[in-house]
């Protein structure tokens, strides 16, 4: 066993209990690999971060309190040593090209196997990025100027899909926006199932912080 793994302090920031304790089952199995904190919300990780100074931190791109990009941007200016692997039940395309912007060394889909968990971890703690090749393909084209990973998923939407996107992600109800766009709320219902359909989300309140978040970035 290497000096790497046999120290190794995690934190692991989700707002879902559950998954929080999954991943500490998972990480903690691992010789030497030991979780040093928790955190469910933006401010609370920003906070006890800073505090522990991990050699890691597992974040979740969508937090029930703020979001994960913002808090890996706001330890990275305090701690630059910090590392971070970001992990998200969302399709890579969605927010994997603005963590690794944002300064996370690896994305993570949260489906993933708990053998590519760990080979993640290892790869970030060396300072190294993890990436699938479909990602690093994707990474190398914007590079190129061939296309944009940030903006591919809402591309695809039309443009009534993007209007109602963006009415989502300003907190607008389903009424609302048939008010606003003089349209019936079946209509609107019937938008918001193409949207989830087409940024990969099961639930309306995944929709909800996905748009919220998107409404963020883009201000």
């Amino acid at each position: 066993m290497n000096q790497l793994e046999t120290r190794c302090r995690i934190f692991l920031v989700d707002d879902h209990p559950m998954m929080r304790d999954g991943l500490s089952m998972r990480i903690t199995a691992q010789p030497g690999w030991e979780i040093c904190g928790m955190a469910a919300t933006e401010d609370e990780g920003v906070t006890l971060i800073t505090e522990q100074c991990p050699d890691l931190v597992l974040v979740d791109i969508s937090l029930g309190s703020g979001n994960g990009i913002d808090l890996i941007k706001r330890v990275l200016s305090k701690n630059p040593t910090v590392k971070f692997l970001a992990i998200s039940a969302y399709k890579e395309s969605l927010y994997a090209e603005r963590a690794m912007r944002a300064g996370a060394l690896g994305y993570l889909n949260k489906q993933e196997s708990n053998e590519k968990l760990i080979e993640a971890i290892r790869t970030v703690l060396k300072g190294e990025r993890f990436l699938s090749d479909a990602l690093q393909a994707r990474l190398v084209a914007s590079a190129l100027g061939r296309t944009s990973v940030e903006h591919e998923p809402t591309e695809r939407l039309s443009d009534r899909e993007k209007e109602i996107f963006r009415l989502i992600g300003e907190g607008l109800t389903t009424g609302a926006i048939a008010d606003q766009l003089l349209l019936s709320t079946h209509t609107i219902d019937t938008h918001r199932e193409h949207l989830k359909r087409k940024l990969n989300v099961g639930t309306a309140a995944e929709l909800s912080r996905l748009a919220f978040h998107s409404m963020i970035e883009n201000t």
